[in-house]
């Protein structure tokens, strides 16, 4: 089955292009000119991975990948701007993103980013599920719960929790956690990145967040995720 992707861009030229280019290299394509359109063909066929441009006739594209994200947790997010600031490229993966590309891109960069999200989107485990304390991972299902409640998190928090818990009790640099878990993408300031998610992640799943009893910090070293 090939993956249906959702273009969202005010340039309709922009648009008519990445439909070109996706569906030779065997995407199937949808695109939107408004986010109003693009909820419309969301609610009819959910998409596999979502193109976003930041500015938007009906709304900011920050703001849309958040409210996205709340809808569609799992879905991967790729953010398209001419903005070049490392600022907004923080925000940008602050606000739920997966990876941002800057206009005018390269086809071939953009396709090697899609392959690379929906890649991250499958799971990391080949088991079927996992249980560490209160926590559960069913990898079939890509369903978290916590003490039995669910818990909806975005594609990298769901990579990155993952990734913990196949490293369950070492001490993890952020480094190693950037290449691992936002391998392929270019950005500045990966500790800040990497900070704000590990957070989220622990106001999730931590019954008291400043306080964590899974997702420890390790002075000097990183990160440890402990049963």
């Amino acid at each position: 089955m090939k993956n249906r992707i959702l273009a969202v861009d005010d340039d309709r030229d922009i648009l008519k292009v990445l439909k070109a280019n996706l569906e030779l290299h065997g995407y199937e394509v949808d695109t939107a000119d408004t986010w109003a359109k693009a909820q419309e063909l969301i609610s009819a066929n959910p998409p596999d991975l979502v193109l976003l441009d930041v500015m938007l006739p009906d709304g900011d594209g920050m703001d849309i990948c958040r409210n996205l994200r709340k809808e569609l947790a799992q879905i991967p997010i790729i953010m398209l701007t001419a903005k070049d600031k490392v600022s907004d490229k923080v925000i940008g993966l602050e606000s739920g993103a997966d990876d941002y590309v800057l206009k005018p891109f390269e086809t071939l960069e953009l396709l090697a980013r899609i392959k690379a999200c929906l890649r991250r989107a499958n799971p990391l485990i080949t088991k079927e599920d996992v249980t560490v304390g209160n926590i559960k991972v069913d990898y079939k299902k890509r369903l978290v719960t916590v003490s039995g409640r669910k818990i909806d998190l975005t594609p990298k928090e769901y990579e990155l929790l993952c990734f913990f818990i196949n490293h369950r009790g070492e001490a993890l640099s952020r480094d190693t956690i950037r290449k691992a878990v936002w391998r392929g993408s270019q950005i500045y300031s990966w500790s800040r990145v990497i900070d704000v998610h590990i957070q989220h992640l622990r106001q999730k799943i931590e019954k008291d967040p400043s306080n964590p009893k899974y997702i420890l910090t390790v002075s000097g070293a990183g990160y440890m995720f402990k049963e």
